[in-house]
């Protein structure tokens, strides 16, 4: 071969490109397994064991060919059985063994399926669960892959969202409501990310985006006018995308382990494939029909009902146990009401600055604190510390501060396809969260703010990024500030639930 041929190849830009890319692609691929090391040996490093498996004794009954768990198992003091789990209904058996409803939705038990089939019971679904929250972390940063952001930008949010939110604590603890949250993430983070590979325009400010008399569908690629409209083949109209079949078939099944994410919707219809906002959100709603369906039908076979009524009996239940938690049993499950007590945990709870007693919020236990003369508090110390977290949750704002810089981002409301649809998305998940009865105690932070991740994140990328562009000499100190305050206060706040057997 002529060296002038094989020098001019190298030389040239053209030839090199697929090379680099092939080298660019290797590069994101080692990353994403370091990034997955890193996580488990963190997570596993913090891990603590709890004994709440409903999903394996779900998974159990499963192999079994019942959809109600044997219940109750063992004694109350017996780790190994569920006599102890509160969120079951009893009903009555088929099969003369002693069985119970639990409410949750089934999909973390389907994955449980195989191993329980393999170890039973004995299964550590625990350890299976921080697993898969060590690969949402990759999955983070394949899907921060996806923006045209800088590379410093898409790390600083990948290690926030692994270390400096509360999917930290629900990735080490990983119990049953745990589970759920690993699961919907990375489902919906999957969806998120293909839908903005099939996409490369959504990031982008759009003109007359945010211009009035409805310019909004004409500015997002919609179906444009209705002359043109009406010269389109009504087969054409409903043609389906199969990119974003998928991508609604993904976020179909995240919103069947945490249903609250299903609000979300409205980001598929402003962003992914298809070409115009009519046929995204067609695809999209296809797509998540067939889970969403399928979880709807599992309900109606299994309790004669369309919502399970065994989340009702959890309400009722708790409602009357735990009066100190303002739960009201006259009111909805999801009801507006609870607004305005749950804004005021999610973003202005604070821990307890130097308490003077140890308590939890039913109050099963009262310790007197510094007793001792001259007693000195410390950041860690159990007998005299200088602040301890609140099991009821405790302010985003305090836990994840990180989450300000999504602000410079939201700035592009209107006008950025990507971010009308991420804000409309984490606007809508937080609200109907809001109005849940529960706010996820027992908890460090506030563990319903996982639901919102997948789309807050993006934004959180495209914040950093912005303020990282090198014409502020302040703003890199204070993106990784507060990224790093962010890790800082979510690794204070684990120290202290495993000192309190959280």
């Amino acid at each position: 071969m002529d060296r002038s041929v094989a020098q001019g190849s190298r030389n040239d830009p053209e030839a090199a490109a697929p090379r680099a890319m092939r080298l660019d692609r290797r590069l994101d691929l080692v990353a994403g397994v370091l990034l997955v090391v890193v996580a488990l040996g963190i997570y596993l490093a913090t891990h603590t064991d709890r004994f709440y498996n409903h999903f394996v004794w779900q998974a159990s009954a499963f192999l079994e060919g019942q959809a109600a768990i044997r219940y109750p198992v063992g004694s109350m003091a017996d780790h190994l059985g569920n006599a102890f789990f509160q969120d079951v209904l009893p009903v009555a058996s088929s099969d003369g063994v002693p069985r119970g409803l639990i409410p949750f939705p089934p999909l973390p038990a389907l994955i449980l399926v195989p191993f329980v089939a393999v170890w039973g019971l004995a299964t550590d679904d625990q350890r299976i669960f921080t697993a898969l929250a060590a690969v949402d972390v990759a999955i983070c940063w394949w899907m921060l892959g996806r923006l045209r952001i800088k590379p410093i930008s898409r790390l600083a949010t990948v290690v926030f969202f692994a270390f400096g939110t509360a999917f930290w604590y629900a990735a080490q603890l990983a119990t049953t409501w745990y589970q759920a949250h690993i699961v919907a993430v990375g489902l919906a983070m999957l969806a998120v990310g293909l839908a903005l590979g099939g996409d490369r325009a959504a990031q982008d400010d759009e003109r007359g985006l945010d211009s009035p008399g409805g310019a909004l569908p004409t500015a997002v690629g919609g179906p444009g006018p209705p002359s043109a409209q009406a010269a389109r083949p009504q087969r054409r109209r409903l043609a389906i995308d199969r990119r974003q079949f998928v991508v609604g078939l993904l976020f179909g099944l995240a919103a069947t382990a945490r249903l609250s994410i299903l609000v979300a919707a409205p980001f598929f219809l402003l962003v992914g494939s298809g070409g115009s906002w009519w046929r995204r959100g067609w695809s999209a709603g296809i797509g998540a029909a067939i889970p969403v369906a399928a979880l709807l039908a599992y309900n109606v076979a299994v309790t004669g009902h369309v919502f399970h009524p065994a989340y009702d009996h959890l309400y009722q239940l708790e409602a009357r146990a735990y009066t100190r938690l303002g739960y009201h049993a006259d009111w909805a499950a999801e009801d507006p009401r609870y607004l305005a007590q749950n804004l005021g945990i999610m973003f202005l709870s604070t821990p307890e600055i130097l308490p003077t007693r140890l308590r939890d919020t039913l109050g099963t236990f009262d310790e007197p604190l510094c007793t001792t003369p001259g007693a000195q508090r410390g950041l860690f110390d159990m007998t005299c510390p200088l602040a301890v977290p609140r099991d009821i949750g405790m302010s985003v704002l305090l836990t994840s501060p990180a989450f300000l810089l999504l602000i410079p981002a939201v700035r592009r409301y209107g006008r950025s396809r990507l971010v009308t649809g991420a804000s409309l998305a984490v606007l809508l998940v937080v609200l109907i969260d809001l109005m849940h009865f529960s706010q996820g105690w027992v908890q460090f932070g506030y563990r319903f703010s996982n639901d919102a991740l997948p789309f807050a994140l993006p934004l959180v990328a495209i914040g950093i990024d912005g303020l990282t562009d090198g014409t502020r000499r302040w703003a890199m100190p204070l993106a990784v500030g507060l990224v790093v305050v962010s890790i800082a206060v979510n690794a204070w706040g684990l120290v202290w639930a495993l000192k309190l057997g959280w």
